[in-house]
């Protein structure tokens, strides 16, 4: 008889306290609510139910406002944010998530439930939440 695989789930390891700002949020705005969130990546919230969710991350920042020399003041989340974002489901399996992120180099992931971001999922969260729980489960 085969053994069935552990499967553990996105749900299992993602975090849910993650930020979301509006897209016409200021980058300083941004920077604010990446402080008080503790994170470097905010979700950026959809302006209407046809519309897709986006992400800025403080690389994106550096990259195009302080290297740049922009004022964050003056800047405009939906100007240097990532629209669409690839995002994942919580009931999947962690390995096809990892293999995800490998193929496409992600940093992070929000995670979609009914068309609702619920968490947000990153290589570190996989790795050190979920493959802990992997080998926990097997000794």
């Amino acid at each position: 008889m085969i053994e069935k695989e552990k499967i553990i789930r996105v749900r299992d390891v993602m975090k849910t306290d993650f930020g979301i700002i509006e897209g016409i949020a200021t980058v300083a705005e941004a920077l604010m609510a990446m402080k008080t969130f503790k994170t470097s990546v905010l979700v950026v919230n959809k302006r209407h139910d046809d519309d897709e969710y986006g992400m800025i991350t403080s690389g994106d920042i550096a990259r195009h406002v302080l290297a740049k020399d922009k004022p964050p003041e003056r800047v405009n989340v939906y100007e240097i944010m990532t629209k669409p974002v690839i995002s994942v489901h919580p009931d999947m399996n962690i390995r096809y998530c990892s293999r995800l992120f490998s193929h496409y180099g992600l940093v992070r992931a929000p995670v979609l439930e009914n068309k609702t971001v619920v968490g947000m999922v990153s290589p570190n969260t996989l790795v050190l939440e979920g493959l802990y729980k992997l080998i926990k489960t097997e000794k």
